[in-house]
């Protein structure tokens, strides 16, 4: 009778050896309580607690964690955008009964602040500061939450504010008024580059002016020249200068005559082209120039007498 008794005080002692031993993971915290009251924290390794008397209420992860909140709201320019802030905080180390007893539903609390400080912030910016300085909010969110989470002990360790997105109607006509901008920039450059084309263009059609306008003057100063020369060898043949200056022409004039009849397409008519036209042309050439040698010499005649008088 007496081995059924002892088996049965050794397996008792087992199962209370046993139920006294407890292990806690890394980064986790246990809660003991005795008779519901707290006891003690219990961190990572093996852990003893009483048996019957001690039990764990609880274990609270102390990891690092995240809350998405997504918050809907109105700027100051009358848009509704919904932002969506990502919360990473974490049980502090030192305050995990104050975690554990004064919250139930921390998520619910870190959600209600979000919510109080996007709808508090966001209100005074327009859209367009909204994006510009989505920083400024998450710094925001971040000092209310650590201000307020500390006392439950939890410590935000960093918000972002990761998306917002307005309605659709005014995405599409904040995409309407980019490309719009876009549009006017490129005509914009379009049209300097057809300023810029029809600059150059133009000095480059002046500067052509301006070398065939040398051009033009430097051959008449050529022939100009040669005609000089040609009147002096004829004035040492005895032929004077009217004379001379009527047969250059008249040479000129056929010679004009005959580079007309090497281009069979020449569309180019002389009037007149008769022989008799060509020596009544040299008669009143020398005619011409007689005249005016004798205009010319009554003028002179004339401003002497007067110089006289």
């Amino acid at each position: 009778m007496n081995n059924p008794v002892l088996i049965v005080v050794v397996v008792l002692g087992l199962i209370i050896l046993i139920s006294s031993i407890f292990t806690v993971k890394q980064q986790t915290a246990a809660i003991v309580e005795r008779f519901g009251r707290f006891q003690s924290i219990r961190q990572s390794g093996l852990q003893f607690k009483v048996p019957i008397v001690d039990k764990i209420s609880g274990r609270l992860s102390l990891k690092i964690q995240q809350l998405d909140v997504i918050v809907e709201t109105k700027t100051k320019d009358d848009v509704f955008v919904r932002l969506k802030v990502s919360v990473q905080y974490k049980v502090i180390k030192a305050k995990v009964e104050d975690a554990y007893y004064k919250l139930d539903y921390p998520h619910d609390q870190i959600t209600s602040y979000v919510f109080d400080v996007v709808r508090a912030e966001v209100p005074k910016m327009i859209l367009d500061d909204v994006f510009l300085r989505k920083d400024d909010v998450a710094i925001a969110v971040k000092s209310e939450l650590n201000e307020a989470m500390q006392d439950y002990g939890y410590d935000i360790i960093k918000t972002l504010v990761t998306d917002i997105d307005p309605d659709a109607q005014v995405k599409e006509a904040m995409n309407r008024i980019n490309a719009a901008d876009r549009e006017k920039t490129a005509a914009q450059y379009e049209g300097d580059a057809q300023r810029i084309l029809i600059v150059e263009k133009a000095k480059a059609e002046a500067e052509s002016k301006r070398l065939q306008g040398q051009g033009i003057a430097d051959q008449r100063r050529e022939i100009a020249r040669g005609l000089e020369e040609s009147v002096e060898v004829l004035n040492k043949v005895g032929i004077n200068s009217q004379e001379a200056s009527a047969l250059i022409v008249v040479t000129q004039h056929y010679d004009t005559l005959q580079a007309i009849g090497q281009h069979t397409n020449s569309n180019l008519i002389l009037m007149p082209n008769s022989p008799q036209a060509g020596s009544q042309m040299l008669n009143d050439m020398v005619a011409s120039f007689s005249a005016s040698n004798e205009i010319g010499e009554a003028m002179k005649q004339a401003k002497l007498n007067k110089r006289n008088e």
